[in-house]
């Protein structure tokens, strides 16, 4: 088996993007989901609710980030690495609150424009602890602006059996995974508990339960039935639709892709 992609998502919920390297952190790959959009009750915001966040891509710069709309040519916000405006916020993901602090009012103002309802981005200070579930994550990790868990990990051969039953194929990019292996069996993941990427030790935590998120094309923003349909039909376990798994990290390090991936 081998590390066949790499994929962080910078601002939670907008684009992807694909690496060839990266560097494993405690709380999620380097600056995997540390920028978030908040509204104005300062709870997160993401494409389940405004499917238009699909269409906003992210490329991580030197300085910071490059947010774009990807069918506007030109059409885009610089967003400094170090916040400017830097105003503590105490914000909601979930069950969880979390400390984050505002970037930029550029940035602020760009994004309410783009979707159409007034918003925020913040950034995850280092100092921020986000405890992953106690129930699954025994060890007290942190995680970042991640629904739950630091790492998500899907085999390729798992989307490709998915694939085989609809009528119109799927991209990973539905899933927002992390890592994506390939050589295994479909869903063989789902009976892995350590595996090692390279040097890189991680841990299986849980199931992925999926939501309405996966029928929004990422091309278009559009949103359908597939693939949670058909998932639906042999993918349910505990009332939930389960795809791929998520992973804590052993130790820290860095993957490559082509990496070989060993059950341990």
């Amino acid at each position: 088996m081998t590390l066949s992609e790499i994929w962080i998502y910078p601002v939670k919920s907008l684009g992807g993007i694909s690496l060839r390297e990266a560097h494993t952190e405690e709380r999620g790959l380097q600056d995997d989901r540390r920028w978030m959009v908040v509204d104005e009750e300062n709870v997160f915001v993401t494409q389940r609710v405004l499917n238009k966040m699909a269409l906003i891509g992210v490329e991580i710069q030197d300085a910071g980030l490059r947010i774009f709309h990807r069918h506007h040519e030109g059409d885009e916000v610089l967003v400094p690495r170090e916040p400017v405006t830097g105003e503590l916020l105490h914000v909601k993901v979930w069950d969880d609150i979390a400390e984050a602090v505002t970037v930029t009012r550029e940035a602020d103002e760009w994004l309410t424009r783009q979707l159409g309802k007034k918003v925020r981005l913040v950034v995850m200070p280092e100092s921020t602890e986000r405890k992953a579930d106690p129930r699954y994550a025994q060890y007290g990790e942190n995680v970042s602006f991640a629904d739950g868990f630091p790492y998500h990990l899907i085999s390729q051969a798992s989307l490709d059996d998915l694939n085989a039953r609809l009528a119109d194929p799927v991209t990973m990019r539905r899933f927002r995974p992390n890592l994506v292996v390939t050589g295994a069996d479909p869903y063989a993941e789902d009976a892995w508990t350590y595996i090692s990427i390279g040097d890189v030790r991680f841990q299986r935590v849980k199931p992925c339960a999926r939501c309405v998120l996966t029928t929004i094309d990422p091309q278009t923003a559009e949103k359908g039935t597939e693939p949670l349909k058909t998932l639906a039909t042999y993918r349910r376990m505990d009332k939930k639709v389960i795809f791929g798994q998520d992973f804590v990290l052993s130790n820290p390090g860095l993957i490559r892709i082509g990496d070989p991936v060993t059950l341990s």
